[in-house]
């Protein structure tokens, strides 16, 4: 049964997502590395930074082996340079 994960999209990868805010298919509980490699298939120009990308899941930063579930929110955090 496929459900979905809304993902959120900020900084430069919102161009590559195309949206701000979408839905995205899981097929179940799967874990953040594996969610991160799925997203990287469907927009191939995030794998160039995936080792630089952060999510963050519900609200708060996460490891690559932490859980994504149906229905969570799942946000890509591209590095920010400040100044």
């Amino acid at each position: 049964m496929t459900t979905t994960i809304q993902l959120l999209a900020f900084g430069g990868t919102k161009n590559i997502v195309g949206v701000s805010r979408s839905q995205f298919p899981i097929d179940a509980s799967c874990s953040a590395g594996e969610l991160l490699d799925a997203l990287c298939r469907r927009y191939p120009a995030l794998a160039p930074q995936r080792q630089v990308l952060r999510l963050a899941v519900n609200g708060a930063y996460v490891t690559l082996d932490a859980r994504v579930a149906p229905n969570d929110e799942v946000a890509l955090i591209p590095p920010v340079a400040g100044g």
